[in-house]
């Protein structure tokens, strides 16, 4: 067996390991370490904490962030086929567009389902 086809692999593995620890045994080194009761406080978002962290957020707000996230993704495939396109011919461009028409009628369902009304 031989291991030096794997020299690569354990060097981007070492490099990886460095890049991600060396920043922060220089920052505790190097960086200056006075706490006080303001910058050990949590910070939510500029104001104190009202009520109990478990407190209920409505549906609609993690419908519009998993509609988000599902949006998101199905752009994402816009780009590889932008890049791929010339190559794949005619059968790529049909299937993109059925794509993109199953895009939109999602994109046209939760529209008029009121999903992304906010009320």
């Amino acid at each position: 067996m031989n291991l030096e086809n794997y020299f690569p692999v354990l060097l981007f593995i070492l490099v990886g390991i460095a890049v991600g620890i060396i920043p922060q045994i220089l920052g505790r080194i190097l960086a200056p370490f006075k706490p006080d009761s303001q910058k050990t406080s949590p910070y939510e978002c500029g104001f104190e904490a009202f009520e109990d962290a478990r407190m209920k957020f409505d549906v609609r707000y993690y419908l519009v962030a998993i509609l988000f996230i599902l949006f998101d993704l199905e752009t994402a495939f816009f780009f590889p086929w932008g890049v791929a396109m010339r190559d794949l011919g005619w059968s790529g461009f049909l299937i993109m567009l059925g794509f993109i028409l199953e895009f939109a009628v999602g994109f046209w369902y939760i529209w008029k389902k009121g999903a992304l009304d906010w009320e």
